[in-house]
């Protein structure tokens, strides 16, 4: 899985800094607050009617992952982000505060406006895994304040969502092919792909998955030729149930592959056109065999 974000703090001049509290003064002012930074420069604090203390050790290392053009952007959305939360009682950027809230969601990449403005790891060409707390997603400049990398931060929010519970089990009838169904309560319900073996009996080809929504699973296994009408049926269960991704994707040595399959339409019918990656394509040949 392909982080999105680099852990190394990036080399940087002390001109940087000084030209990044610049641009912070003239956000502040133009806020309507004055500006006053700790000597070690790891915070300020807003002043004008009440103290806000902003951290700025993620914005920092944010700022040195990023070209100058994007840094007042930046600036202006970590401030605006700091007033906006001043009354909440939880700090984002205290680690011992939200480790308990840490979760993790998948969406589709089409779905997420700007990869960059969250904290994550790419599951396939299509499918990204985001870490949250609550209900929203972490930003980069709150997770940079956090003493650990970006990755064991998700192995956290992992931890969670394997503790907050077992999804459910049930038989799923599609069209005459019998797949498993699991669900849940939460929104996390694929992250329960890296203990799937504990819900169901997995062969050592894999198996196929189906994520209709993000608290629940479809998986049916790859272990004889009849793998191919289940690709068929899943890929038409996903589309009539239009959540979280309508295609079918290989579970398989901890990897989640995607199997293309397009639904066309062709003098009037519908066809089901699969174009499954070539090592998945090896597995079909040789269960045919």
């Amino acid at each position: 899985m392909k982080f999105f974000r680099r852990d190394r703090e990036p080399s940087r001049r002390s001109v940087e800094d000084v030209d990044l509290d610049s641009l912070l003064s003239l956000v502040a002012d133009s806020l309507g607050y004055t500006c006053v930074f700790a000597r070690d420069g790891g915070s300020l604090t807003l002043g004008g009617g009440r103290e806000i203390l902003v951290r700025l050790a993620g914005l920092r290392r944010e700022a040195g992952r990023r070209s100058r053009e994007d840094w007042p952007v930046l600036v202006s959305e970590h401030l605006a982000n700091a007033v906006a939360a001043a009354d909440d009682l939880l700090d984002v950027c205290d680690l011992d505060q939200v480790k308990p809230l840490l979760r993790t969601r998948v969406e589709s990449v089409d779905a997420v406006e700007d990869l960059t403005r969250v904290v994550g790891r790419s599951l396939n060409g299509d499918l990204v895994e985001l870490l949250t707390v609550g209900a929203r997603f972490v930003r980069p400049e709150e997770a940079g304040c956090w003493p650990i990398p970006s990755g064991q931060a998700l192995d956290l929010a992992l931890a969670n969502v394997r503790e907050d519970e077992r999804l459910a089990i049930s038989s799923l009838d599609l069209s005459g092919l019998q797949a498993w169904r699991l669900s849940g309560r939460t929104v996390a319900a694929a992250a329960h792909l890296r203990w799937l073996s504990q819900y169901v009996s997995v062969p050592e080809d894999g198996m196929l998955v189906i994520l209709p929504d993000p608290a629940t699973l479809v998986v049916y296994p790859v272990d004889g030729i009849g793998v191919v009408r289940a690709i068929e049926r899943m890929r038409v269960h996903a589309e009539r149930a239009a959540g979280l991704s309508q295609q079918v994707y290989w579970w398989h040595e901890g990897r989640l592959t995607l199997i293309r399959a397009d639904i066309v339409i062709q003098d009037g019918q519908a066809r089901l056109v699969v174009a499954p990656p070539p090592e998945f394509a090896r597995v079909l040949a040789r269960l045919a065999a």
